[in-house]
């Protein structure tokens, strides 16, 4: 009986020769950069997002490319960018929003301008729908809100600032919503839709990484959106990070986090209201 001929290894279909070693490597830079800890299942991902970079920069190997990394300090946003995933949609959860606007309707008497942190705003569609939901329960387009919006990732942030996106992103919203916020594309920009000036003009966009020891955001926010951001942490990171940001929020203020995302861990630092949705605990109560 003949054998079949084996199939040819993993290793010798890739462009780009790649070990286990490399991988744990790339593993430990972004846990050090980013504080992101990349699961053990990601190899494939790290072999396919960076094989682009070692082409774009014309390398031979990714031994070539971790030499280019400590040689090159700009390439570190890029090793962080390729690396970090950027899922969202507008109005992703809409429960929050729908509390949110309950929140402000309530505190919209307070002579001051209402703060919101979004934490992870990706290419802009949450803290767009942040903006629509502040319009909205205001009910003026010129709200006095202030929402600044963060993202490790340089790439996705100039697509936020810009507010352009394809027609299909918007098909879920009801049609209120998409002809009060969006203006349509015509001639090379058939097919596409542009976020008002008036929502642009609630949100300041900055590249923010949770690591560093500064953020620049001031305290007495009002709301900070951190959704699906902690669970790329290990749990001392988490706690970390969550408590920095917990001093920055009024003691009425909200917290959101993710749907997968809980805090049971943290309960001396925020109490749960509802689903996802967490308070300062007060010292003293």
């Amino acid at each position: 009986m003949s054998r079949s001929p084996q199939a040819p290894d993993r290793q010798d279909l890739r462009e780009f020769h790649y070990t286990a070693q490399d991988f744990e490597l790339v593993r430990n830079l972004l846990y050090k950069r980013a504080g992101i800890n990349l699961s053990s299942t990601k190899d494939q991902m790290v072999y396919s997002r960076l094989a682009r970079r070692l082409r774009s920069l014309n390398l031979r190997s990714f031994t070539e490319y971790f030499s280019y990394l400590e040689q090159h300090d700009e390439e570190w946003q890029q090793f962080i960018n390729a690396l970090t995933t950027n899922l969202t949609s507008f109005f992703r959860e809409n429960h929050h929003f729908e509390m949110l606007a309950a929140h402000v309707r309530k505190s919209a008497h307070a002579r001051r301008p209402l703060r919101i942190w979004c934490s992870a705003s990706s290419t802009g569609e949450e803290p767009y729908s942040l903006a629509m939901t502040m319009i909205e329960a205001l009910g003026t387009l010129t709200p006095d809100v202030e929402i600044i919006a963060s993202d490790i990732d340089t790439g996705v942030l100039v697509t936020a600032r810009a507010g352009v996106y394809p027609e299909e992103r918007v098909e879920q919203l009801a049609l209120p919503r998409k002809k009060q916020f969006f203006l349509r594309g015509k001639g090379a920009q058939v097919g596409k839709v542009r976020v008002r000036p008036e929502l642009q003009a609630l949100i300041e966009f900055r590249q923010i990484n949770l690591l560093d020891t500064d953020w620049g955001v001031a305290a007495g926010l009002d709301v900070i959106f951190c959704r699906n951001v902690m669970i790329y942490f290990d749990k001392p990171t988490q706690s970390k990070i969550l408590e920095r940001m917990i001093k920055l929020l009024r003691p009425d203020g909200l917290f959101f986090a993710g749907h997968s995302e809980s805090f049971v861990h943290a309960s001396h630092i925020v109490k749960l209201l509802e689903r996802t949705v967490y308070r300062p605990v007060v010292r003293g109560h």
